[in-house]
């Protein structure tokens, strides 16, 4: 038998829904009170359990279309009785929204009213049951919680049912309360106001599992320091024109690449991870660059960085970037990272304490560049200021050696005669 499940009334007031996802999809096999999907409201979001086991044979609703109270969202195949082709509903349609019931948990099917009554017994039954004193409220539960009416004693005035004298003779009813408790409301309101619910999907969760990951496996500490790059500044500022006539961008990242590479050839634990109670140090330098996709950040890696000059890593930054903002990242490119860099600085940030990508003891972080006035060999002057923030694993390795590994590159990039011949 075809069970059709049409939305139910969950209270609030509430007399349409959309439909915001399905967590199933036709041929799937539920079980009773299984999440089939969310519909959200104008004042909650409510998870739908399915009120049957069988297959669900069609889904009525698409996703991000509008559903009122008491229209079919699903048809569920029980397997008791051949399911009739969709064809055959459009044809009984009038039919149906004339002997139907809608419940908290679906829909059951009434007799049609041309249906020939067989014999004296069933007459008599019918009789009866127009008999029985009741409101159309009472009639309505009973119906949903298939009770017969005429096997309850009424307590009311002239022997009229009440809806006390359901619960107390109808275990039915009691069961069917309980199937609809297990609809799972979440309201957008809180006591102070109303809210905005955002489902975590997709990247962002992504990238929440592997944040809270990171941290629960890693004893994650963050060092900062500034580097003088006046120098480095006028030497990109004379080189950028001549780069750009090959199609080249040429940023201050792939300097910084560069020193990060040298820094951490002479300080491996930087380049480091843990298995089991080992201490991993790689000998490849393969470092992730994190890029910001639209949707959240992607950490494409360049595998073999340390075999690479400036220009190269420029042309490699700027493909790998593309694909993350284009969604055309190919996974493999996403994997391998031993080391990794962001920079924030390029939205205006300053420091920060990044969070270590799952399986790397180190992050450098790289802020705005700005100008502060210093006194530098007894002359007060304006120098370009780099600001850098190092997450490191301190599991793997003390304060005292990512301080040299700060001091490391500051002396590579501060010195960029020195980066040629790295």
């Amino acid at each position: 038998m075809v069970f059709v499940f049409r939305f139910p009334d969950v209270g609030e007031g509430i007399s349409e829904g959309e439909i915001i996802s399905w967590k199933v999809k036709e041929g799937d096999s539920v079980f009773q009170d299984q999440t089939l999907g969310e519909i959200e409201t104008d004042k909650a979001i409510v998870d739908i359990p399915s009120p049957k086991a069988g297959k669900i044979v069609k889904i009525h609703v698409q996703e991000g279309d509008k559903v009122k109270v008491g229209e079919p969202l699903v048809s569920i195949d029980e397997g008791k009785e051949p399911y009739v082709p969709e064809q055959q509903e459009s044809v009984t349609k009038e039919k149906e929204q004339r002997h139907t019931s809608v419940g908290v948990v679906g829909e059951l099917e009434e007799a049609p009213d041309e249906e020939p009554i067989r014999n004296e017994q069933t007459r008599a039954t019918s009789k009866n049951k127009l008999a029985v004193l009741a409101t159309p409220k009472v009639r309505q539960l009973a119906k949903v919680g298939d009770v017969d009416l005429l096997n309850i004693k009424g307590s009311g005035r002239e022997g009229r049912i009440l809806e006390e004298d359901l619960d107390n003779n109808g275990a039915t009813i009691a069961q069917n309360t309980q199937k609809s408790s297990k609809l799972k409301v979440t309201r957008k309101y809180d006591m102070y106001g109303y809210i905005d619910r955002i489902p975590m999907k997709g990247i962002r969760k992504t990238i929440a599992e592997r944040m809270v990951d990171s941290i629960r496996t890693s004893a994650q500490v963050t060092s900062m320091d500034d580097a003088d790059i006046t120098e480095l500044v006028s030497f990109r500022n004379s080189q950028k024109e001549d780069v750009e006539k090959k199609g080249i961008k040429l940023t201050y990242l792939p300097f910084i690449i560069k020193a990060a590479v040298a820094a951490l050839k002479e300080h491996p634990l930087l380049n480091a991870s843990i298995e089991d109670e080992d201490i991993i140090v790689k000998k490849y330098y393969n470092i992730g660059v994190a890029v910001d996709s639209g949707d959240g950040l992607l950490v494409p890696v360049i595998k073999g960085a340390d075999q690479k000059n400036a220009l190269d890593l420029a042309k490699e930054i700027s493909s790998l970037a593309e694909k993350v903002r284009s969604h055309k990242i190919d996974i493999a490119e996403l994997k391998g990272g031993s080391f990794t860099i962001t920079n924030y600085g390029s939205i205006g940030g300053i420091y920060g304490t990044p969070i270590l990508n799952p399986g790397e003891s180190g992050i450098l972080g790289i802020g705005r560049i700005f100008e502060r006035v210093i006194l530098k060999e007894g002359s007060v002057a304006a120098r370009h200021i780099l600001p850098l923030s190092l997450t490191f694993d301190h599991r793997i390795l003390d304060g005292a050696e990512a301080a040299r590994f700060l001091q490391t590159i500051r002396k590579y990039i501060e010195n960029p005669g020195a980066l040629l011949l790295v």
